[in-house]
């Protein structure tokens, strides 16, 4: 199936489960959809960058990668309406929420790094477009571990695409930008 096929039909299942909780993008007013597609986006310019890149199944992660984690979507719908690769895929992208949060996202990291090096991209994506300017109620606390939290994962995912990682390391640079020197 093309990849465009795959897109539609990822952003459309995406798109629905968002709106259910009428989600939108942290600090905002613009629909989740426009983060996901952001995410998508910067896969496909990756995979224009990458050798060996399995797009169509990248961008399908891309778009669901939160549904799990934030949407009414539990890993058999997905696994029903997507398969078992991309059921699997967006499970590792999910936090795993039974475990202490200071452990979630580690945890995670592992997951993601015994899958697909697409898998591993969609995490830089998704952290690259999250370092935008970060929501108004966010003290610098809170910026700095976020900060910290995307060198982390640029450190353990930055061998799946040298071009995310090299396009995350620029994007926490600027995030710095953002923080209050004390």
């Amino acid at each position: 199936m093309e990849a465009q096929t795959l897109y539609q039909e990822a952003i459309k299942f995406a798109t629905a489960k968002h709106l259910e909780k009428e989600q939108k993008v942290p600090g905002t007013d613009l629909p989740y959809v426009v983060h996901l597609s952001n995410v998508a986006m910067e896969i496909i310019i990756a995979s224009s960058n990458t050798i060996n890149f399995n797009l169509g199944f990248a961008v399908q992660i891309a778009l669901l990668h939160d549904t799990i984690e934030d949407t009414s979507t539990n890993f058999e719908e997905l696994e029903n309406k997507f398969g078992i690769e991309i059921a699997n895929a967006v499970s590792a992208l999910t936090k795993n929420s039974e475990l202490p949060k200071e452990q979630q996202m580690l945890d995670s990291l592992e997951r993601i790094k015994k899958l697909q090096p697409e898998v591993w991209a969609v995490k830089l994506a998704d952290r690259i477009t999250n370092l935008q300017q970060p929501p108004s109620n966010w003290d610098n606390a809170k910026k700095i571990k976020y900060q910290q939290e995307a060198r982390t994962i640029l450190n353990e995912l930055k061998y799946g695409n040298d071009f995310l990682a090299s396009r995350l390391e620029a994007k926490i640079e600027e995030y710095g930008n953002y923080l209050t020197v004390d």
